[in-house]
């Protein structure tokens, strides 16, 4: 039977035409906003770890307290020691150290004159270890707009826009001027080996890049630095296996008086990262609940509408001595196949579509001019599992309830009823 009504509904493109396609449209918008959202929120978390919070920092007590102001004169001592108990005690996270500092950096002219000059945000990180996964996390070789990556010391990259602005080019000398660990000034040359843009307006409004070492030089921080950050070595954020790790670490150190003895935040633990992770996870599930429904709604009409427009057929099958548990078993069936085109090709089109939002995006940086908060500026989608199958609810339970409704009219239809129908 089920073989012959898919004949049918292939064969009366009157009947099934309209309806498949108003549940693939359904499906697809169902897909896609869902990839969307997940996309979106999840390279903004993303983006905060790799640039700021790592999946679990160590800090001193003293630098937590005010981590924003990055009070380089609170940082880690023997940094390098405590580099290595952390990489001997939990293997399966990548550390790394670096020094986060605010400066100003000064241009000159020919007559050694300030040509331009403007405050920066500062990122010293391992640039030249053989084995440095640095340069990826903060993804320098794809946003790279002029120039290279530093290659030796006494190089650095500035973000675009503020090159752009000051009009500096490659190659350009600048001084960097900033406030060393004991609080004196602090004067350092370097080169602009080349300029980035990353996608995040918190961050390309002025921003420079160093390696670590020219940084511990220029901030008198030899064997010192602001933070130690840790990533799992598998990429993904583990809340249970990241919080046990913190645990044991801190237990070392719990019974220490000392405000500079480290402690260990994970991810969620800083810069308001929960509230951002719980936020965006309610805001998200209340959207995608929000559009679910919605889309429900419309099929169980459309299948509903399917269903009523067929009252005449359902007499005439009647009257020829069809049975009513067999009628409505055949629109459930019928419901149920349109439910399933409708659903795979929706689906079809929906994970295609999250795929060239996922590789190509779209920029949305005019919205982000003015914003604080780490975003980035090109919006992308995300294929998870969940969206191969998300848009069954809508697509498939919808339609077959709404043709279940309609079906129940037939127990209604009266022979009497029917002839006067057929009269007219």
């Amino acid at each position: 039977m089920i073989k012959f009504l898919f004949k049918g509904i292939l064969h009366d493109r009157s009947r099934s035409l309209l309806p498949v396609i108003v549940v693939s449209i359904g499906v697809m918008l169902t897909v896609v906003l869902y990839c969307w959202l997940k996309g979106i929120m999840g390279e903004t978390i993303s983006m905060n770890a790799n640039f700021n919070t790592g999946h679990a920092k160590i800090m001193t007590r003293a630098y937590a307290k005010d981590a924003d102001q990055m009070p380089n004169d609170l940082a880690i001592l023997e940094v390098n020691k405590l580099l290595k108990e952390v990489k001997d005690s939990f293997p399966e996270m990548d550390w790394v150290k670096r020094i986060r500092f605010g400066a100003l950096i000064d241009f000159p002219d020919s007559a050694g004159e300030t040509r331009a000059q403007g405050p920066v945000v500062g990122w010293a990180i391992d640039l030249f270890s053989p084995d440095t996964k640095e340069p990826a996390r903060f993804n320098i070789e794809k946003s790279i707009v002029t120039g290279r990556i530093p290659s030796k010391p006494g190089e650095a990259l500035i973000t675009n826009d503020f090159a752009v602005k000051f009009k500096i080019k490659t190659g350009d000398k600048f001084t960097l001027f900033g406030t060393t660990m004991d609080g004196s000034m602090a004067f350092k040359n370097f080169i602009v080996a080349g300029t980035v843009r990353f996608g995040a307006a918190a961050i390309d409004r002025g921003a420079i890049i160093t390696d670590i070492a020219d940084a511990q030089s220029a901030l008198s921080m030899d064997d010192a630095a602001s933070e130690v950050l840790g990533y799992f070595n598998e990429g993904q954020y583990d809340e249970q296996k990241v919080q046990t790790i913190t645990n044991a670490f801190n237990a070392k150190y719990a019974a220490s008086k000392d405000e500079y003895a480290p402690v260990m935040l994970t991810l969620r633990d800083q810069e308001g990262m929960a509230d951002l992770i719980d936020y965006v996870g309610v805001v998200s599930n209340v959207m995608i609940f929000i559009f679910l429904l919605a889309m429900s709604v419309v099929l169980w009409n459309a299948g509903l509408i399917s269903g009523l427009r067929r009252y005449n057929e359902f007499g005439v099958r009647l009257a020829l001595g069809e049975g009513k548990n067999h009628i409505f078993k055949t629109i459930i069936y019928e419901g149920l196949l349109v439910g399933a085109l409708g659903t795979f090709c929706g689906t079809l089109i929906g994970i295609a579509i999250s795929y060239f939002l996922q590789n190509v995006g779209l920029n949305i940086a005019g919205m982000m001019k003015n914003s604080t908060l780490m975003m980035p500026a090109v919006a992308r989608a995300m294929v998870t599992p969940t969206a191969y199958y998300i848009g069954v609810i809508p697509g498939l339970a919808s339609m077959v309830l709404g043709s279940a409704l309609a079906g129940m009219g037939i127990y209604k239809r009266k022979t009497a009823q029917l002839f006067k129908e057929l009269e007219v």
